[in-house]
């Protein structure tokens, strides 16, 4: 039985751990105060909240495999709703697969209109359930920072705190900036296209309205805005509560807004300027003027990597660098955007220890 730790408790992390727990002894170190990475399903008062990511592509066979393995397979649910508009003045009927498009998503041809699913209570209780089972097995620290991997003939060496963790193995499943960061001592300058990966960032605010307040029929899954009329970055809104069922009250409706921000604005617009954006946007969208019941911000910095052939061609070659070591890459950061190519990832890095 080898020792393999794990670097990161986001969905890659919990996966592999998952699939090597009950034949290796696992360790899983989060820095956070949380599982589940970009994924964070915010309960409240009746509504169901995504934080980060509030679905996966439609045709994934890894993501219903996984519920399977943890026994969420009954849990799985479509979109109520295929329909989305298109602002550029006033709002119109989109085709299949034009939103996705418009927006620049970095999604698969066969994937476009297509649609995506979720779990009834949120994608948060995918990694409620992956943690439940994977703490049977193996050990997790949450609040704990890895400094850094130094590699030997036989394993690794985990730099933590004012000590060290000695593993066989390990499986980084970070964002690319800190897998840069914690494998330099490794790769030296070679990690360097890692710490420099291009990332985009992203807030979300998701605002809860009595249904009444909401003069749109909400008869879709939500609108995207043409490029020259994103106001402060705004891109898209989401028809929560219409988009999949249970996200709300009954009498509520629930619409979440994504702004693409300026970088002084990330850090530097508090939640009350978010908040204001969001309503003024959906006053110039749906003609909404009383105000939300409820507010949800959510900042995403450097969250979302960039997918050119660039940075996919530095991952294969430092890949192929880490495969004479005992260390592996796992995650959506290095191998594709999305839910299905992260359970995929963490899948494929268990498999050297399997």
């Amino acid at each position: 039985m080898a020792h393999i730790a794990i670097i990161g408790g986001g969905l890659s992390g919990l996966t592999a751990a998952l699939r090597l727990a009950e034949r290796h002894q696992v360790t899983v170190f989060e820095a956070s105060d949380r599982l589940g990475g970009q994924i964070w399903t915010d309960r409240t008062d009746g509504f169901v909240i995504e934080r980060g990511a509030e679905g996966f592509v439609a045709r994934s066979a890894a993501v219903p495999a996984l519920a399977d393995a943890v026994g969420m397979a009954d849990e799985l649910i479509e979109q109520s709703q295929v329909t989305s508009y298109g602002y550029d003045g006033s709002l119109q009927a989109l085709a299949p697969g034009e939103a996705a498009r418009f927006l620049g998503f970095q999604v698969p041809a066969g994937d476009l209109g297509k649609g995506i699913r979720t779990f009834r209570d949120g994608m948060g209780s995918l990694i409620d359930a992956l943690g439940h089972r994977v703490g049977d097995n193996a050990t997790i620290h949450l609040d704990t920072t890895v400094d850094g991997v130094d590699a030997s003939a036989d394993g690794v060496r985990l730099r933590v705190g004012d000590g060290g963790v000695d593993a066989d193995a390990a499986i980084v499943a970070t964002t690319s900036a800190a897998a840069g960061r914690l494998l330099h001592p490794v790769l030296g300058d070679s990690s360097h296209p890692l710490a420099a990966a291009p990332m985009l960032s992203s807030v979300t605010v998701e605002l809860g309205y009595d249904r009444g307040s909401v003069p749109h029929p909400l008869d879709g899954t939500g609108i995207v805005v043409a490029e020259g009329l994103q106001e402060h970055g705004m891109r898209a809104c989401a028809f929560t509560s219409a988009k999949f069922a249970g996200r709300a009250p009954d009498t509520s409706a629930a619409i979440r807004v994504f702004f693409r921000p300026d970088p002084d604005d990330l850090g530097g617009l508090d939640d009350a300027g978010w908040q204001a954006r969001g309503e003024a946007a959906l006053s110039r969208l749906l003609g909404i003027t009383d105000a939300p019941r409820r507010t949800w911000i959510t900042r995403w910095a450097d969250a979302l990597p960039v997918f050119n052939e660039t940075f996919r061609s530095d991952v294969a070659a430092l890949e192929e660098t880490l495969s004479a070591s005992h260390i592996a890459l796992a995650g959506a950061a290095f191998h594709g955007p999305g839910i299905d190519a992260a359970i995929r990832s963490g899948e494929q890095a268990a498999a050297r220890w399997a």
